[in-house]
């Protein structure tokens, strides 16, 4: 496999099929689809960054790349995905056969496009952390740790806030330095944005501004106001060292933990879901369209307002596997519903929620899932504020050195393809945009039906799962008129680098399509065992979690065994004399390991 193995090296995709099936019949034939596995932020060697915009068809809006058709006497260029002929600007007139821009490079098949804006007006990346204080004193020292290590490793330039919650929910104003000050607010209840506006004292002595949605400084709240909750990192530290773990450590120093008394058989009065909508709300208000992360560090079961998973009285058990399966958790759907109206809000507004769940007990993480994974967030699971898995897993986050993340934030996602493939949708971190149009495939898998998608959040692992369906028919009207025999695909990702700066990274593939009695074994050749693996996972979770009534297991078995007994060589009635190429053989083993793991299984 190791050409597949430099495809992804090259451009950071992994297709289940490299070369495509040419008709619609053979597609479906072949039972694994037509599927992409793609690392937008893979570091990828020798890649240029140009310091210009993209030169755009002016139909599709596909870029510029090593694909398209160029007349270098006409300075004219010819889209591969709508046949569109486009002018080269002016400051494309030099070019020619030896004096090529890098987009044209053939080896550059993915390339990078940086925003050339100063130095000054890059958005800084922000980071809010909501702080669960009802936990016992050992854990918050470990907490307290952990987080002044993360402040230290925190880009400069990036900003810091801090919300506390327990029975209420605080808001510290980090801007005020000479005495702790905060906002305090009632767990049981739900609070909008224009409760936070007005309580928070957003427009003290200020006329209010009469404008129907106030969102960040363009829209009338000063830079003051905003930098009363979210203090650059530098002066963060400065603050934490020079003033005595004021402003953000203050809280965890000298308040500990939750001063309201806990009865002997009840849990303690936990507001999670308020905490995470306030700082959903407190983000919207101060940095719109920033790339921005709720890191939330949680110690136990949410108890109080609209997203609690179970009540206060010990005596009620937090719901199982079996409860949910049974529709005997009566706060689950609730739960739910709240999590998925926060996910839309955090989407609106292009920032991510983390969660770092560190306790013996259930914290809710099936409540928050759908707010996570929407969002592109982390999910740390770990027994105590005090394991390794927690704390390495938050240094790995910010620290700059092998292990680093390389974070980026308030991304899109496009996607554009020859006239023959359509897209059914994304399985991974992202959600849709809703832009719809000839690319949009009719049966819908994971995120469908658009051919954009928000993703919030990503790193130089997050990957997107692509399933393409094949519309090319046979028919009289395939040969109507020549066509080429390449499926050409884009894959456009817009993203806030951690560096402030906003980028586009765009690869440009191409593939053969095959078809006819002798296409089985050149589509053989092109088949990749590990990834049509990772796609029938994929495939095989999201179909467990929508579909109420499937049997994974069988469908994994059903699956292998069409695509056995269509791509196998055997006798009739001889099963030891079955065989499959080496380029399959694999893959067995793969569904094997697969349909009996924890995953499948329980």
């Amino acid at each position: 496999m190791s050409e597949f193995l430099d495809l992804e090296t090259q451009d950071g995709v992994r297709m289940t099929w490299n070369m495509l099936p040419g008709t619609k019949q053979e597609a479906l034939g072949c039972v694994t689809p037509v599927a992409a596995i793609y690392t937008p932020l893979k570091p990828i060697l020798d890649m240029p960054v140009l310091p210009y915009s993209p030169l755009r068809c002016r139909i599709c809006r596909s870029i510029l790349n090593p694909f398209s058709i160029v007349d270098y006497v006409a300075k004219i260029w010819v889209c591969p995905f709508c046949f569109q002929r486009n002018h080269f600007p002016q400051n494309y007139l030099s070019i020619s056969e030896d004096n090529l821009p890098a987009e044209l490079f053939p080896q550059y098949t993915t390339i990078e496009y940086a925003s050339s804006i100063e130095t000054g007006s890059k958005m800084p990346s922000v980071f809010l952390f909501v702080v669960d204080t009802c936990m016992i004193e050992e854990e918050i020292v470990f907490l307290k740790s952990a987080l002044s290590q993360a402040i230290e490793l925190l880009p400069e330039n990036s900003l810091v806030g801090l919300i506390t919650f327990g029975t209420y929910v605080q808001v510290h104003e980090l801007g005020f330095g000479h005495m702790p000050k905060s906002y305090v607010f009632k767990g049981s209840k739900e609070y909008t944005k224009e409760q936070l506006l007005d309580q928070m004292c957003f427009f003290a002595g200020k006329p209010r501004p009469n404008v129907g949605v106030i969102a960040g400084p363009r829209d009338g709240l000063s830079s003051e106001s905003v930098g009363r909750f979210l203090l650059p990192a530098s002066e963060c530290e400065f603050v934490l060292n020079s003033v005595k773990y004021l402003c953000i450590f203050l809280v965890l120093e000298e308040l500990q933990r939750d001063p309201w008394p806990v009865p002997a058989d009840q849990r303690a009065s936990r507001c999670t879901s308020t905490a995470l909508s306030i700082a959903a709300s407190l983000l919207g208000l101060c940095v719109p369209g920033t790339g921005a992360r709720i890191m939330a560090f949680v110690g136990g079961p949410s108890t109080e307002g609209t997203g609690s998973i179970v009540s206060k009285n010990l005596s009620e058990p937090i719901r199982s596997h079996k409860d949910l399966d049974k529709g005997a958790a009566p706060l689950y759907n609730k739960a739910v519903k709240f999590n998925e109206a926060l996910s839309k809000q955090l989407v609106h507004q292009g920032h991510v929620l983390d969660l770092f769940a560190c306790a013996l007990d259930q914290v809710g993480v099936a409540e928050l899932k759908v707010a996570v994974e929407r969002t592109g967030g982390i999910v740390v699971l770990a027994e105590s504020f005090g394991h390794s898995v927690f704390k390495d897993s938050l240094r790995r986050i910010f620290q700059s050195a092998e292990y680093d993340l390389g974070l980026a934030f308030n991304g899109v996602f496009e996607v554009n393809c020859s006239k023959d493939l359509k897209v059914q949708g994304i399985i991974g971190p992202c959600a849709s945009l809703d832009k719809k149009g000839p690319l949009c495939a009719e049966t819908i898998v994971g995120q469908g039906n658009t051919s954009a998608w928000k993703m919030c959040g990503l790193d130089k692992k997050t990957s997107l799962c692509l399933i393409f369906e094949i519309v090319r028919k046979d028919g009289p009207e395939t040969n109507a008129q020549p066509t080429s025999n390449q499926f050409y695909f884009q894959f456009l990702t817009y993203y806030q680098h951690s560096d402030g700066q906003m980028r586009l990274r765009a690869t440009t593939l191409s593939r053969r399509w095959v078809a006819g009695p002798g296409s089985t074994q050149d589509l053989v050749s092109g088949f990749d065992q590990e990834a049509a693996a990772a796609v029938m996972a994929r495939l095989v979770s999201f179909k467990m979690e929508t579909e109420a009534d499937f049997d994974p297991i069988r469908w994994l078995d059903r699956s292998l065994i069409r695509l056995c007994s269509k791509f196998g060589d055997y006798q009739k009635d001889s099963p030891s004399s079955f065989s499959l190429s080496p380029r399959l053989s694999i893959f067995p083993q793969f569904m094997f390991h697969l349909r009996r793991s924890q995953f499948v299984q329980a």
